[in-house]
This record gives C-alpha cells, sequence and structure tokens, in this order.
C-alpha cells in the first residue's frame, strides 16, 4: 500500500508519463497525475490504484435492484462501492458517489477478508460491484472476484462496459453476472453525452456473455436516442450478440446536468414494443 492504493496493473510507460492500458481512453498520465477516471494515479513513475481497499458505500440489496431480472431471482446479494468512473455522462444517477472525494468523512479502509466475509452473510448470495464504474477499481474487483468465486460466492458486476477485451477477457472467468449499461447505439450519442465511444461497450458485451450471464440497461432520454431507427438498431445490436440478453429500458429523470424533463411514458412503451419484436426478454424500469 502507498498514499491509500496499491500498485494498479495494465499499464506501461511513454517517456515521463504512464499510458494507462486499462480502457479505451488510454490515458496519458503525468507524475502527481489521475486518469480522466480520476481514481488511478501516476505516483513517482507508478500508476496507483487509490481506491482499492477504499469504500464509500455498501449494502444488501436485492438482486433485481442491479437491475437483474433472469439471474438468481429473488434473491439479496452484498453491494459496495466506491469512486470513479471513465465516461462523463451528462445524465449520470450516481454523480454525487462518482465524483465524491476519497478523503471525505466515512471512507472505510476495508480489507478484502471483511467484505468476504459480510458477502457471505445470510441472507447474501455474494458480491455485487456497483454504484460508480467498478472496473476502475479493477484490482480490488479482480481479487475479490478471484477469492469470492473460490469460496462459492456469486459475482456481479453493475458496469459502463467501457474496458479494453485483455483486461475484460482477465475478469470475465471469474464474474457470474453483469449488467452492462448500453446508453445507446449511435457514437455520436456516446461522443457528445458521454465521453466515450459505442463499440468498446458492445465488445465487452460479447465477451462477458461467453462466459456468464449478461443483461444490458440502455436509460432513454427524449429526443437523444428514442427514435424509432435507434431503438430498433439498439435491440438488433444486442441481438446480434445473442438475442436471449434481457434489455432493461430505463425511464431517464433529471439529473446531474441534464434537466430535461422525464421521458415520456409513451416513449418508454413505444420502445419495448420495438424491442420485444427482436429480443426474448424487455423490461421496463422507472415507471
Amino acid at each position: 500500500m502507498r498514499d491509500g492504493g496499491r500498485e494498479a496493473r495494465w499499464w506501461t510507460r511513454d517517456g515521463n508519463r504512464i499510458v494507462c492500458e486499462l480502457c479505451p481512453h488510454r490515458c496519458r498520465i503525468a507524475e502527481g497525475q489521475a486518469g480522466r477516471c480520476g481514481v488511478r494515479q501516476n505516483q513517482n513513475g507508478t500508476l496507483i490504484s487509490l481506491t482499492d481497499g477504499r469504500y464509500l458505500t455498501g449494502h444488501l440489496d436485492p438482486i433485481e435492484k442491479k437491475p437483474l431480472a433472469r439471474f438468481r431471482p429473488g434473491t439479496w446479494i452484498y453491494s459496495v462501492g466506491t469512486a470513479g468512473c471513465n465516461l462523463s455522462c451528462d445524465f449520470c444517477q450516481n454523480w454525487e458517489l462518482v465524483h465524491m472525494p476519497l478523503d471525505r468523512p466515512g471512507t472505510r479502509f476495508l480489507s478484502d477478508d471483511y467484505i468476504l466475509a459480510e458477502a457471505a452473510r445470510e441472507p447474501s448470495i455474494g458480491i455485487a460491484f456497483t454504484y460508480n464504474e467498478p472496473l476502475m477499481n479493477y484490482e480490488n474487483l479482480l481479487r475479490l472476484s478471484q477469492s469470492a468465486k473460490a469460496r462459492g460466492l456469486e459475482t456481479v458486476v453493475v458496469t459502463n462496459g467501457y474496458l479494453n477485451p485483455e483486461p475484460m477477457q482477465e475478469l470475465c472467468p471469474f464474474i457470474d453476472a453483469w449488467n452492462i449499461d448500453l446508453k445507446g447505439i449511435r457514437d455520436d450519442y456516446y461522443r457528445r453525452l458521454c465521453g466515450g465511444h459505442v463499440a468498446p461497450v458492445l465488445e465487452s458485451i460479447r465477451l462477458a456473455d461467453a462466459t456468464g450471464h449478461v443483461e444490458v440497461t440502455c436509460l432513454l432520454i427524449e429526443g437523444e436516442n428514442t427514435a424509432d431507427d435507434d431503438i430498433r438498431d439498439l435491440a438488433l445490436a444486442v441481438a446480434a450478440i445473442n438475442r436471449s440478453i434481457p434489455l432493461h429500458l430505463s425511464r431517464y429523470f433529471p439529473a446531474h446536468l441534464r434537466k430535461d424533463p422525464p421521458t415520456p411514458l409513451p416513449t418508454m412503451f413505444r420502445a419495448r414494443e420495438i424491442c420485444a419484436k427482436i429480443l426474448e426478454y424487455v423490461y421496463l424500469g422507472n415507471v
């Protein structure tokens, strides 16, 4: 441990900068600075994960809250989160946690053994990594997932899926279920509203589906990703991977920087109608 963190994986040096290879941004990080996620920092020429062992929240949640509709329904799971995210969605529903300083009062340093013990306590079936973008706490997540699987616990990741294929492939064997945000199907939407691209997310869905249970969530914002063609193409992209992947269409409400009114209910019903012709399982959320 150093400065509240541990040495990270997936990085190289480029002169006096570090290149983080964890996600598609491939941030070039100067000494003392962090990448776009805010939680992976260049400390004396070494990439340090600032969130390893630091937690901002932990709760026992119903599995349906993730949301997961077709994985261990009716069960509960111990859910943990910390700070950091590698996208910049202007509609972020958890922005207060994502951007919360790690030195705030109430930040808890918790050992792996403590987290695993909580995850094994009845009625929990295991551990869910959620609330912020958990893949930015990659090393901690990987280590805990490996230990959880060795103890017979279920592992769940709720994520934006914005990860490079190599670390994704390393992690997949230890994750039982995923909920991956597919925020829209147009790359322009991802660039404008989220600061990313859609292709890496689709690849993460494909890789996760090859080894575990996957469900996909899309937050629908009226006038941004709700045109019939947008909805149809999104469903077709998921179906091209596996038409049995459940799709959750979630209703937008004003949050963070975006103050548009909530997505109209007729838009939500129309979207479900379109997707149900293409995918086996379609659910509405926040309605």
